[in-house]
This record gives C-alpha cells, structure tokens and sequence, in this order.
C-alpha cells in the first residue's frame, strides 16, 4: 500500500510540487532556453511544461516575466513565434479532443484536479491528463505573452503578419461547407441582411470533380478567434452542461436571460471564472491599439479588433453582444445566497480579501462591451451621409456591426431591461457613497465602465435615448451622475471621467424631453447634502454650481459642457427654488469678475452661456422664477459694469481688489490677540454698531466666500458688488441712501476713508498686469476683449433691469410689513413683453463628435480598461503604452484598524490631527 509513496519528500508533505514551478525561471531547461537556444522545433518536448506546469494564472504571471519575453523576441523570435503557434494550436487540438472539457471543469474543481494531478505526480503514479487545465494555460500564456509582442512591434507589425495574419493556400479538397444547424434563438431586425457578406453562407454549386480549385487556409488569428468564441459557448466550460445536445458541445446560446433570451438555462455561476479567462484574452487582442500613438489611431487600425467587428458572422455577434449585455445588467439581480447576504455586512469586504468571480466577470463584460463599441479606426468608422453642414454618421454591419446591431435595438423591454440595470449599478454606488457608515459598503468597481456603457447607448440608438428621457428614472439616473462627477471631482485621475459625464449631460439636455422633466418634483435626493433641491431644475442647478464653483478652476474642460446644459435647459426652468437662484446669479457673478474673465481666452463663452440662461427665463418663464428675477435686479451692477467692460477697467478693478486684500491682511497681523477669532470677517464695518448690521455683514461674507472660488483659482479674491445673494433677500439702496444706515463714527470714518481711496484713478501697467493674470502664455489684449464683450446678449438683461428696477425699489422703500413678499408677487404678475425683445426659437447645443474626440474617448476607455487589469496580474504591466500617458503613484491600502478607528472617533467626536486626515483622504 506503501509502495507508491515518494522516497524523498522534496516539498512540505511532498505534495505541493513546487520545485518545477520554482527552478522554471532559471533552470537551462525553462524560460532561459526560450533564448538561450536557436530554432527550438514545434516537436520538441520543451513546450509541454508551458501547458501543464501552471495551476493558475497567477502562476502565469509571476513565473514569465515581461523582461523575459522581451530578451526572447530580442535574441529568438523565432522561438516566440514556436510558443504561439504551439500554443494556438494545441487550443484548437484540445478542442475537439473528446476528453475536453472534464466533468469538473468549474474553477474550484479544476483547482482540486491539479492539485489530485500534482498528489500523484509527486507519489510516483502516472499522472492523468487534466485538459481544461490545458486550455486555461493556453489561454494565460497568450495572455503574458501577447502585450510584449505588441509593445516590441509597435507601429511596425510585420512580424505579426508573417505570423498571425498569413493565410496558406492549399487544394480545397472538401466539398461541403459544415455550419451549425441550431435554430436562430431570436432576430434582431436588419434591412440590409441582402448586403450582410458576413453572414455565413452555403454553397450553392459544387466544383467540377476534375479541377481542384485553390482555397485559402485561415490565418493562425482567424482560428485563434474562432476557438475563443466556441470556448465561450462551450457546454460544461463556460455554460450549463445540461444544455449540450448529442456530442456537440458548442452551443451558441445566450449566457443569461434579458436581452434575446428567457431562459437562464445555459446560465452556470461555476462557470463565471473560465468566462472571464476567455474575456481577458479577447481584451488582450483587442488592445493592440493603446501601443499606437494618438495621431495614427485612426490611419493603422488594428488587425485584431477589425477582424472581430467585421469578420465574424451575424450568429456570433449576436450572441456575443446579448450574452455580454445580459451577464452586465444582471449584475444587481436580486440574490438570496448566504454568500451574498454576507456581502452587504459593514466592512466585510475589508475583513474578507479577493475578488469575487462574478464580479470580476461583470467588470470584464462591461470593457469588451465598451471596447467594441467604440472602435472606429480604418474601415471601421461610421458611415457618413447628408449635407456637408448637417451630416449624420451611422454604423453598418460592414463597418462595425456591434456598433450596428446595439443601434436596432427597439423592443420596450429591452430598454427596460437595461435602463434597470444602470440604475441599479449607479444606485448601488450612491449606498456606498452616501452610507452612514464611512466605508462600509464596498463601491461598484466597474461603475466607471457602466458609466461609458451608457453614453454609447445614447450616441448609438436614439430610440433608447427617447425611452429613458421619457421614463420616471430619468432624473433619478441624471442625479446618479451628477452626483458621482461631485464625488469624484477632487480626483485628478477621475478628471476624465467627470469629463465624459459632463459630455453626458450636454447630450441629454439638448433633446426637448429631458426639458419637460425639469419642472417635475424630485421623487428622491442622490445625496443629503444638496438642501432645497425640490424639482429637476433644482438638481441641475445645484450639481452644476457644486462642480464649478468648488473645483477652484483646475477642471475648465467641464465648464463648458456643464454651462452649456444650463443653457439648453433654461427655457424650461419653472419655479427655481432660493438657493437655486442665488446658484445661478452667483455663478454669473464668478465668471464676470475680471480676474477669472481675463485668465483666459476661453472664459468669455463661459459669461455668454450664463446671459443666454437668464435671456431664456426671462423670455419664456418671468413669472414663473420671480426669485431668480429679483436676484437679477440685486446684482443690477454686475450686468451694468459688463456692458461698459474694458481691459483697463477690468485692471483697474482687479488692481483694486489687490489693495482691499493688502490692506486687510495688514489690519489682520496688526488685529490684538483677542480679535483673531473675528479675523475671517472682512472689516468694511467695523463690529460694534448696530446688530442688524453686524449680522447682515456676517451673512454677506458667507456669500462672497461662496461666490470666490473661481476667481481665488485665478489668483484673487473677487470684489463684493452685488450683497448677498442667499441671505439678503432686498435689492441694494440707490447711492446715498447708505446715510440712513445705523454705523458708528469710527466705522462711517473708515468707509468714507476707503470709498476715497478706491474712487482715485489707480496707475496701472495695463500689459505687466495683463501678462500677470493670463494662464498658459495667454495676454489680454483690448482687441481681444472688445471681439466678445461687444457680442454679449445683454440687451434683454438691461432692459429688464431698467423696467423693472425703479419700481421693485419703490416697493421696497415703501415699508410694508413683508416687502420681499410683496416683491415676489409683483414679479409673479408684472408683464415685459412690450419692451423686451421678441424671444429668441429654442436651439440647443448638442453634442458634436470630432476625430479629436473620438481619440479622447478611446484613450479614457482604454486607460480604464489599463488600470482594471494592473490587479490582480498587471496585464499590460512593462509595456510601453502610446495611446495614454500612464503615470504610476504610490497609493498605501487603507487598514481595516485605521477604518474602525475613524468610525468609532467620529461618533465619540474624536478628532485627530490635520495631517493625518489628509493623508487618509488621498488614500480614500
């Protein structure tokens, strides 16, 4: 019985057979021999080690390294090219290899096969054949190996020409041309299926049997895909194996139910790990194109992907893009394991470490699907028809037919189904920003994906884009966003994708349905901190000032987009809330100072977009915002001042804030000890006369605090014209009316003292000063500033202004007992059609897409797509990437210690030094 016992235990109990693993980077007959020794034949015994030394694909990853690879292609790439093609076909042997795949070929059974394989192997006993363990191999060191090869090639692929892409002619000596004969599982309605050449065909004529015409082999590429496609519908591998009929053990059936499909028969969570292994490879090959630079993404598309989105017949695409939309929008499905009940205990996913494999599997799904989608280089771009001024791009099934068949799209259910599952993503990412614990629900890791999902769902099929703006979860999704874009603002490696949401939101705002929600009430806040949010327009409004005004200028691509989406939003607004108005007037207020208005040439679009907001409210809806009409009235000065705005008084206004802060800082350091607690309240009053005065002043500089964000970005603080706009409620005295004002002498002394100072014309260097402001080399020049100042729609402003102004101040002055009410319901009523302008069509902005964009879009998806695959293996790891800087930073786990600490100190209202809650927030 002892017999077959091992004589030497060479490991710990002799049965974790490590020695081969661990001699195979240094031993003569490992990886060395990969260079070491020239012209090694496909027959040689060497390459048998690479499919049955591995038990893992970290086993993969850490045993071959890049710099390895790299030596090989170096000093024998013809041995490289061995491994590949041995590699490739070995997978096409094993196949149709009738012991593939075992009945145990789930992940946690293949692992206990291995590891029974490895238990005989070290007793002496002859070891049997494990091939799904051979299959999972072949899969990982084309996973390992592919990136370098892409990296060493570069933009010069002719080693991959000869390699993977040369078709071998030979006499076609078959007659029939085999195809599945399973039924069609559903129909995706297509009107070009007569031009559809990629569909598979059935000759209708044989050749004469004399003459034995030429035929073309498939290149080692084309079969490298068409077994990654039947090893993901392959029974008893990835799908169900109660589903195989007969012998056939590849069935193209949809993975889950949803889209195309009813059924969850061919669906097998044991499966899910040995789908994400054929996914990672598809991405491998699909990401041949991040090592080409921007500039030529578009000339030198790449080989690999243009196969798989031209190539592959209608079948396949189809039940590849249903089983990855379904296996994505089910990732919330409701599940009732006790698994998954554990999942959602505070902090669990600290205390339990390692990827969960269906997560990892819906993350995968969700980058193949973007990928795909995306791809639009060579002959793969959009079709192009119409007028040069008003051109339409759409897809074809010849130029990328996943782009082509998610844009038929069209059943109600089928929008249904994968709007629910955004939101249910997004909402479950809002649980775990939002929770009251902090940190204790683990966030969605492929929320980012889900995000760029969605915007090609909108860009490719319209028919979804009208069923979601016409649903009731449309505001509900638009606030997801938002809220998200304000969580993730301070990041600077999320800046992209602030960007994309931003993008997001300008496309949704330009279609007249997403304006008919605005003035719906809001059934659910995103987040608790936006107070006095109570209708659509109150959203928009609050995450839009949110992300402008508390970035501090560093995220001016946004600007744009955002302000944009207020603009085409306007016309609709209806009964904006307080806070929402003061927003809006404060964010003009910002934009119009001249510190931020002159750093910048692209900042006086900024100001126009702000006017042509209140231009449509005024125009379409008065009566209905009188809150932000009298708000407009109360910072009358700011629209005054722009319509007689100069470079020289923009300097000399700036010049003038310089001085106020240079004198308050001096006033500060000269201030006793016992005052410092009042230091933050700028002293245009000195604190001791009236308390309504003291606390109206208070109230006032909380505003311009607010209001300063963008303009300290720029390098100053801005100047206080317009009172407060949130508190103060009453439009500001005419001049000399401040006499009444209850001041003490010393304060009336200061204020007179300081109204001399600031009405003596200040000597400035109008092109030092210019230069000092300007970013990125940028001057201001008066010709500069008089091409947009002359161009901005003021004229319906002022006119309001000096219609309405006299009479509010009367109403005002006459001191009722609640004059701002009185006010409100004036405004209500009061009628300006006669003088203003006649109104102006609603044109929106949309969204335009340029190449520039497109290569922008590609870059943010694949440096996501990058990012995902640097844990647990770093895929693309010592690779030189050229479509995307790659910029590495140290980042410190968070301890899960550190974590129940700051819980436990944050309700016992402990509290620990600066630093350390800094650091713990660059690392959260």
């Amino acid at each position: 019985m002892f017999s077959k016992l091992p004589q030497r235990l060479s490991a710990p109990f002799g049965i974790l057979g490590d020695e081969a693993k661990l001699a195979f980077p240094s031993q003569p007959g490992g990886i060395v021999k990969l260079w070491a020794t020239k012209n090694i034949p496909e027959s040689d015994s060497y390459w048998e080690q690479y499919f049955v030394l591995f038990d893992s694909a970290s086993d993969v990853f850490s045993l071959i390294a890049p710099h390895q690879i790299r030596r090989a292609l170096v000093e024998a790439p013809e041995n490289v090219a061995t491994l590949i093609r041995v590699v490739c076909n070995r997978l096409s042997t094993l196949l149709t290899d009738h012991t593939f795949p075992e009945p145990t070929a789930t992940a946690t059974s293949a692992t206990v096969a291995a590891f029974t394989s490895t238990i005989r192997k070290a007793s002496g006993g002859a070891s049997e054949r494990n091939a799904t363990k051979e299959v999972l191999n072949c899969l990982r060191i084309l996973q390992r190996v592919l990136p370098i090869l892409f990296d060493v090639q570069s933009e010069s692929n002719a080693f991959e020409l000869e390699l993977l892409w040369k078709n071998e002619e030979v006499e076609d000596l078959d007659d029939s041309n085999p195809s599945s004969s399973a039924p069609s599982q559903f129909v995706i309605e297509d009107e070009d299926d007569s031009d559809n050449e990629d569909a598979p065909k059935t000759p209708v004529a044989t050749a004469p049997p004399n003459t034995r015409p030429k035929k073309k082999l498939p290149s080692l590429g084309e079969k490298l895909f068409n077994n990654l496609i039947d090893l993901m519908f392959c029974c008893g591998f990835t799908l169900a194996p109660k589903i195989q009929v007969d012998h056939h053990k590849i069935n193209y059936v949809i993975w889950e139910k949803g889209i195309g499909s009813t059924s969850d028969s061919a669906a097998a969570s044991a499966y899910d790990s040995n789908k994400t292994e054929v996914l990672r490879l598809l991405l491998v090959l699909l990401s041949r194109q991040i090592y080409v630079p921007p500039g030529s993404l578009f000339t030198k598309p790449s080989l690999y992907t243009l196969h798989f989105v031209q190539k592959i017949p209608r079948r396949d695409v189809l039940t590849i893009l249903c089983s990855l939309l379904n296996t994505a929008m089910n990732s919330t499905a409701a599940e009732l394991s006790i698994g998954a009940m554990a999942g959602k205990l505070p902090y669990n996913h600290l205390v339990f470490k390692g990827e969960d494999p269906r997560e990892k599997l819906v993350g995968m799904c969700f980058q193949v699907l973007c990928v795909l989608l995306d791809f639009q280089s060579g002959t793969a771009k959009d079709h192009t028809e119409g007028p040069p001024d008003s051109q339409t791009s759409t897809p074809t099934p010849k130029t990328n037919s996943f782009r082509y068949f998610l844009m038929k799209l069209h059943r109600t259910q089928d929008f249904e189904f994968v709007l629910n599952g955004l939101c249910g993503i997004l909402l479950q990412q809002m649980h775990a920003m939002n929770n009251l614990l902090p940190g204790a629900r683990k966030p969605v890791p492929y929320v980012h994906e889900a995000i760029l999902f969605f915007w090609k769902m909108i860009e490719l099929n319209k028919k979804f884009q009208k069923y979601v703006l016409e649903s009731d979860k449309c505001m509900d999704l638009v606030g997801y966003l938002l809220s998200y874009c304000v969580e993730v603002k301070d990041k600077p490696h999320q800046h992209g994708l602030c960007r994309a949401i931003s993008y997001i939101i300008q496309a949704l705002s330009a279609e007249p349905a997403f304006g008919a929600k605005l003035a719906e009430p809001m059934k659910a806040l995103p987040t608790t901190t936006w107070n006095g949010v109570g209708t659509g327009g109150d959203l928009l409004v609050h995450a839009i000032y949110s992300i402008v005004a508390t970035t501090s200028g560093t995220l001016n691509s946004l600007y744009p987009a955002l302000i944009i989406a207020l603009s085409n939003s306007a016309p609709y607004f209806k009964n904006l809330s307080v806070t929402a108005s003061a927003r809006l007037v404060q964010l003009f207020t910002s934009f119009a100072n001249p510190v931020f208005l002159l750093a910048d040439e692209g900042h006086p679009r900024l100001l126009f977009f702000m006017l042509e907001v209140f231009n449509s409210v005024i125009q379409n809806h008065l009566n209905e915002n009188p809150t932000l009409i009298l708000d407009i009235l109360t910072s009358h000065r700011v629209f005054e001042d722009l319509a007689k705005f100069t470079l020289a008084s923009g300097l000399r206004e700036v010049k003038r804030v310089q001085m106020a802060k240079e004198e308050l800082a001096k006033r500060s350091n000269n201030s006793s000890a016992d005052s410092k607690g009042k230091g933050r309240v700028p002293e245009e009053v000195e604190l001791g006369g009236d308390a309504g005065a003291e606390k109206a002043k208070l109230l006032q500089h909380e505003s311009w605090n607010r209001a300063s964000s963008l303009e300290e970005a720029a390098g100053s603080s801005p100047t206080t014209r317009s009172g407060s706009l949130e508190s103060s409620r009453v439009v500001s005295p005419p001049p000399g009316a401040e006499a009444s004002s209850p001041l003490s002498e010393k304060a009336r002394g200061k204020l007179r003292e300081r109204r001399s100072s600031s009405s003596l014309d200040v000597t400035i260097n109008i092109d030092g000063m210019a230069a000092s402001i300007g970013r990125n080399g940028f001057v201001a020049t008066q010709e500069w500033v008089t091409s947009w100042q002359q161009g901005l729609p003021l004229d319906t402003v002022l006119i309001l202004i000096s219609d309405l102004l006299v009479k509010v101040q009367e109403l005002q002055n006459s001191r009722k007992v609640n004059s701002a009410t009185a006010i409100r319901e004036f405004l209500s009523n009061v009628s300006v059609k006669d003088v203003l302008p006649p109104p102006s069509p609603i044109v929106a902005r949309q969204f335009v897409w340029s190449e520039a964009s497109l290569v922008w879009l590609t870059s943010l998806i694949w440096g996501e797509v990058y990012v995902r695959g640097m844990t647990p293996f770093g895929i693309w790891n010592g690779t030189n990437v050229k479509l995307f800087h790659v910029k590495h930073s140290q980042n410190q786990p968070r301890q899960i210690t550190e974590t129940v600490t700051n819980v436990v100190g944050g309700f016992l209202r402990r509290t620990t030094s600066d630093n350390q809650t800094q650091a713990r927030a660059r690392m959260g």
